[in-house]
């Protein structure tokens, strides 16, 4: 009997963990709904900002047979300092979100290692944070609660620190790393050279139907501009994209702890009845011997 007890309280167990998994997983749809939408129109905002920056690019490179004089487009071919931001979850329960982002910086600072590239690293999320310094690797910031609830104003003053650090030559190159939302389903690494702005990247050969005019006096100005307001845009999109991938990320965790914990109750029911006939069967026979030695 003692047996019967305990697995029936492991069934009562299993059962209270499938109600918690599957109520989190309905909550991360919510919320993946609301971040989706956001993410959406942060799209929208991002694309109209590149083509302005394409635009003034081109009437840049036209201009000059030197191309592009500027501190934003000037590459570094053999970079010595590189300051990588990269972006986790402030909580866990999501799969291997987190731990695919932390591989992936881990693997840039490898690389750069290996080319004698001093890396600096930028953490938002505590996550990120906590396995770095378990492993004693320096950070040179650490940004708490904005994975978690993004926020233009803060994301655009961390970048904004980073970038002035590029600007000043005190680093040669910024990497942003997080992993994004694709769908519903997938998550997918994604790794973007923030400054200097990737020219490659950029549509500069194409014939512009804008009826933007601008002084030429006034293109290095207007460039600057751009270029420091996508920078921080392209912060604040990447923490959308992140936590709209972390919802996703947990609500398949979630899914799949639902569906785990109901096939544990099936087997756990099974085990149940069957010590339960068990049970029976051996006090039947107790009952039968009994009366047996009584005749």
């Amino acid at each position: 009997m003692a047996n019967l007890k305990e697995i029936k309280r492991k069934i009562g167990s299993v059962k209270n963990t499938q109600k918690t998994t599957n109520a989190m997983k309905l909550v991360s749809s919510a919320k993946l709904k609301r971040t989706e939408e956001l993410a959406k129109r942060s799209r929208v905002y991002a694309a109209k900002l590149t083509e302005l920056i394409e635009e003034i690019a081109q009437k840049m490179q036209n201009s000059s047979a030197e191309g592009i004089d500027n501190v934003y487009f000037k590459d570094v071919p053999n970079p010595k300092v590189v300051d990588i931001v990269f972006i986790t979850a402030d909580k866990g329960l999501c799969g291997g979100f987190n731990s695919q982002t932390i591989k992936r910086v881990n693997q840039l600072i490898a690389k750069y290692k290996e080319n004698d590239v001093k890396v600096r690293l930028r953490a938002v999320g505590r996550k990120g944070i906590d396995y770095f310094k378990f492993n004693n690797i320096e950070l040179n910031d650490e940004v708490i609660g904005l994975s978690a609830a993004p926020d233009f104003k803060q994301a655009a003053a961390l970048i904004s620190e980073v970038a002035t650090a590029y600007v000043s030559g005190e680093t040669d190159k910024i990497v942003l790393v997080h992993n994004g939302y694709v769908n519903m389903i997938t998550q997918e690494i994604k790794e973007d050279q923030i400054l200097p702005i990737d020219t490659s990247k950029l549509e500069l050969n194409k014939v512009s139907s804008s009826e933007l005019e601008v002084e030429p006096d006034d293109d290095d100005t207007l460039l600057n501009a751009l270029v420091k307001r996508y920078v921080e845009y392209t912060m604040y999109y990447s923490l959308i994209d992140s936590l709209a991938a972390e919802h996703s990320a947990r609500m398949q965790a979630m899914d799949a702890a639902t569906t785990n914990a109901k096939e544990m109750v099936k087997e756990l029911t099974v085990k149940y009845n069957k010590a339960r006939q068990e049970s029976i069967t051996t006090e039947l026979i107790e009952i039968i011997s009994g009366m047996e030695s009584m005749k």
